[in-house]
């Protein structure tokens, strides 16, 4: 970003009773974490915690492994996902997320800003304070827009929930935790050892 796009910058400039677009978001000079999901605006509570921390980094670490040499490409946070039900148009979309871990296959949807369209694959990690928005909010934006696996990962309880999309719909997995071994659908051979992936668990 050059000289006079930090001086365009707006300080603090939304409410949370506000309705906001992806070209606002863009206006924005904040140091924070936010979201924006269906036009609202949603704080990062505070930064995560070392378990979760650990959680996605080996999760990132894995997959990253898996798909080295292959069309699939892993990201992790920050990293903005702009998810579009109508037009591509930066005033039309109102949901710009952050997940903790997301792969696309299509490169076609990644550009310099991130990713515009839902990603194949998208895995957040639970932190204390954004339960709701991850388990309601998120859900909902994932399922409506075709994200095709959402994997949601409670590092305090140990636990790893599949939701994959059938005919638009999420439908759930069991609750994977120690000693599993869990699938993905949506990236093709990958497997994750909740074993390891929990031994720092408490």
């Amino acid at each position: 970003m050059d000289d006079h796009d930090t001086r365009n910058k707006v300080e603090e400039p939304f409410s949370e009773y506000g309705n906001y677009t992806y070209a606002d978001y863009l206006t924005w000079r904040i140091d924070e974490m936010v979201e924006l999901i269906r036009g609202k605006v949603f704080r990062q509570a505070a930064a995560p915690g070392v378990i979760h921390q650990r959680v996605a980094g080996n999760v990132f670490v894995e997959l990253s492994n898996h798909l080295r040499g292959k069309k699939c490409e892993v990201f992790i946070a920050p990293f903005d996902v702009r998810l579009t039900l109508k037009s591509k148009r930066n005033e039309d979309i109102d949901t710009v997320v952050q997940p903790d871990i997301c792969v696309i296959c299509d490169a076609r949807k990644i550009d310099e800003a991130g990713c515009l369209g839902a990603p194949d694959l998208v895995v957040e990690v639970l932190s204390p304070g954004n339960n709701k928005k991850e388990l309601q909010h998120k859900y909902e934006v994932y399922e409506e827009s075709g994200v095709k696996e959402y994997w949601v990962i409670h590092p305090n309880e140990c636990t790893l929930l599949v939701y994959t999309l059938i005919n638009g719909r999420y439908d759930a997995s069991k609750i994977f935790t120690h000693g599993d071994m869990v699938s993905s659908k949506a990236v093709e051979g990958f497997v994750l050892n909740l074993e390891e992936l929990f031994s720092d668990c408490l």
